[in-house]
């Protein structure tokens, strides 16, 4: 089961024990897998099996409405399932729409808004809400793949009304265009956990938790490791860059033309390429700092580039 999956599966055993709660989750189930048919039944569909046990027990709690869930073959895919429940009594559908404050639009009169704030007053009914809204048409991505949360809303009206909402959790949801549909989504790992947690998925809150502890330490590491092989590929090429300017002094002019302490420092550098600056400090005799090492190298630096530049001039 992927990740996804299995937060739904917690959430959809996350019965709220106040009824105003399970109304709000009711509205946003309603809001984005229902409709008001033109014969007054309200449908409500999905391909998830989850999604619709949890729409089935919260009817059962909330107005002891008894249905039936009925299933067929999708048309649109060459497997799976999907599943309706249908209210048909009209006291019961007016029972719920008046509950849930869902309207129908003007237009087609059969898409269900959930546009009365009145249900979602309250924190623990917003909660409810977004996390009917995701068991409806969520997901969430492997987290160690990637951190992405989102739901998908059917119109920018759904969608902005969604964002408003998750953004009351100071949380920066954001809106984009895909295709016919407006998907709400959050990006930032420690969000997407706050995100878990406003639903009440405890379980899949921990297992992220744990999952993002284990990515910033092996990224600890890495970094660590790039940026130790980074100072010692530094090292080894001004080592050999030293190597070559003084090769070139002692093969030109010789190292006694040198200063004392510029030929000391040659001549160690040849006998010990791979010592550090401190190190080579520790070889001389009075010893020397990193600081003072790495002064002479330079000046070796010097002389050695003037005698490339007089090679050229003659040339």
């Amino acid at each position: 089961m992927s990740f996804s999956g299995m937060v739904k599966e917690e959430l959809s055993r996350q019965i709220s024990m106040a009824r105003h709660c399970k109304i709000a989750e009711i509205a946003a189930l309603l809001s984005a897998c229902g409709r008001l048919t033109s014969d007054g039944r309200l449908k409500f569909q999905t391909e998830n099996q989850v999604v619709i046990r949890k729409y089935f027990t919260l009817l059962k709690k909330t107005y002891n409405i008894d249905t039936e869930i009925s299933v067929r073959e999708s048309r649109q895919m060459k497997k799976g399932n999907v599943y309706f429940v249908e209210i048909t009594d009209p006291v019961q559908v007016e029972t719920v729409l008046q509950a849930t404050k869902l309207s129908t639009d003007e237009s087609d009169g059969e898409t269900l808004y959930a546009g009365n704030g009145l249900i979602m007053q309250q924190s623990c009914c917003k909660r409810a809400f977004i996390r009917g809204a995701f068991l409806a048409a969520g997901s969430i991505s492997d987290p160690e793949k990637g951190y992405h949360f989102e739901i998908v809303t059917g119109d920018e009206r759904k969608a902005v009304q969604l964002q408003e909402l998750i953004r009351s959790f100071q949380i920066d949801a954001k809106i984009v265009l895909r295709k016919k549909s407006h998907v709400v989504y959050v990006k930032e790992g420690a969000q997407i956990v706050d995100m878990l947690a406003i639903m009440e998925a405890n379980v899949a809150l921990m297992n992220l938790e744990n999952i993002r502890i284990l990515k910033e330490m092996r990224n600890s590491v890495n970094r660590k490791v790039n940026c130790e092989t980074a100072n010692i590929n530094k090292t080894v090429n001004a080592a050999v860059k030293q190597i070559e300017d003084i090769r070139l002094i002692e093969s030109t002019t010789g190292f006694h033309n040198l200063s004392e302490g510029l030929a000391e420092i040659a001549e160690l550098r040849l006998q010990y390429p791979e010592a550090t600056l401190k190190e080579l400090g520790i070889m001389l005799n009075p010893q020397v700092g990193k600081s003072g090492v790495n002064h002479r190298l330079r000046k070796l630096s010097e002389i050695a580039d003037e005698l490339r530049m007089n090679k050229e001039d003659l040339l």
